[in-house]
């Protein structure tokens, strides 16, 4: 009993060992139907993608399968070299996916802009025996690269979406979703690789904060410290420069960097759009530019004009605050921001308007009945010291 015991334990914790390293290395086990062999392979870090290869270094030749598992349902698949840059714009992919008719369509795309549809078109380098299969839940692209120059080490993409049709669709740009993190350097002789994160993906985060800091916190901080802390006396003529400062700072944050930032992206995203996100940004733009150079040419107090700008002031700030915090909230969606960030500044913005409140009702009746009161203790007082003069007199 003993030993059946211990044979079967050890067949178990074999069959546990089999199993581990074959979920670790599934690309080094795995067996193509075509009786294809590959020399190297690797799994990729995201996707459900490895990648096969055989290097040929004297004629710079590179025979690569790429593969994709879990196949439930109708997508495309695609594989590049980015010859130019470490990004997207520039990739010359291979891609792949079934048509509607049953069939398999397997073809080369150069990738131009962002808002590609994954045309096919020629690469910039020669790409022979190019064939692709779908079975048993994954898809495969096989194909031969002549690669130009001496080189071993490329930047390599690939990626994964959905099909309309016989036209593949926009993959997910999120900045969590593991479609932006399919990106890296391969060396072919090593087989090492080397992920890498899309900059245009930093830059988003860097752009989303500084407006938010700038748009959606400093701005209404400026606003309430130039509507409250201005009625108390104590507080003249403090209020006043930070009240500048707290403009001055968003408008350089918000209206020059953040701004900027947003032109820079757009430029480098042909294709993606967010037109309601883009006009906002740019009225933003326009109505702070305004407030902060109309600052400087402010009319003086008598001129018979310091009414108009007071009114102006007035508007294009109140403008600018529900402009800036609805943009925030598109900013958001457009990031596919976490719950816990849009919550987060939710929580700001109500501990601001309930600032707001307290000091509406504080400044309104509070202070001035405090005012009324301290006015009847003085005159009280005064006419009582009157009273006691008239006396002695």
């Amino acid at each position: 009993m003993a030993r059946y015991v211990i044979f079967s334990m050890t067949i178990f914790l074999a069959f546990c060992m089999l199993s581990c390293k074959a979920q670790q290395q599934p690309c080094a086990t795995y067996k193509f139907s075509n009786n294809k062999q590959f020399s190297s392979c690797i799994d990729l870090p995201v996707l459900s993608s490895s990648l096969h290869w055989n290097y040929h270094p004297s004629s710079n030749r590179v025979d690569v399968a790429f593969r994709h598992t879990g196949v439930t349902d109708r997508r495309w698949i695609a594989w590049a070299i980015n010859p130019t840059s470490g990004g997207m714009i520039g990739s010359q992919a291979i891609v792949s996916f079934p048509r509607t008719d049953g069939g398999l369509a397997v073809y080369t795309s150069p990738i131009t802009s962002y808002g590609t549809q994954l045309e096919q078109g020629n690469l910039s380098f020669p790409v022979l025996d190019l064939s692709a299969s779908n079975q048993n839940n994954e898809m495969i692209i096989y194909a031969s690269l002549e690669l130009h120059g001496n080189i071993s080490t490329v930047n390599h993409l690939w990626q994964v979406g959905p099909m309309s049709e016989n036209t593949p669709m926009m993959h997910s740009v999120a900045p969590s979703s593991p479609n932006v993190k399919s990106m890296g350097s391969l060396d072919f002789l090593s087989g090492r690789i080397t992920t890498t994160r899309s900059s245009s993906s930093t830059l988003r985060n860097i752009h989303g904060i500084l407006n938010t800091v700038s748009w959606g916190i400093l701005m209404p901080i400026g606003a309430v410290i130039a509507r409250y802390l201005k009625r108390f006396e104590a507080a003249d003529p403090l209020w006043f420069y930070l009240h500048v400062s707290c403009q001055l700072l968003a408008y350089i944050l918000g209206g020059l960097a953040g701004f900027g930032s947003g032109i820079f992206l757009g430029a480098r995203s042909h294709g993606i759009e967010h037109s309601s996100h883009k006009i906002i940004g740019i009225v933003l733009f326009c109505l702070a530019t305004a407030q902060v150079f109309g600052g400087l040419v402010r009319p003086d107090k008598d001129s018979k004009y310091r009414p108009f700008f007071n009114w102006f002031h007035l508007l294009a700030g109140c403008s600018t605050l529900i402009l800036g915090i609805l943009n925030i909230y598109k900013g958001f969606d457009i990031l596919h921001a976490a719950k816990f960030w849009r919550l987060a500044y939710s929580g700001v913005i109500l501990t601001l308007l309930l600032a707001t409140l307290l000091l509406e009702i504080y400044t309104r009746w509070c202070m001035p009945v405090a005012k009324r009161s301290m006015s009847d203790t003085v005159d009280n007082n005064t006419s009582t010291v009157v009273a006691v003069a008239a006396m002695e007199v």
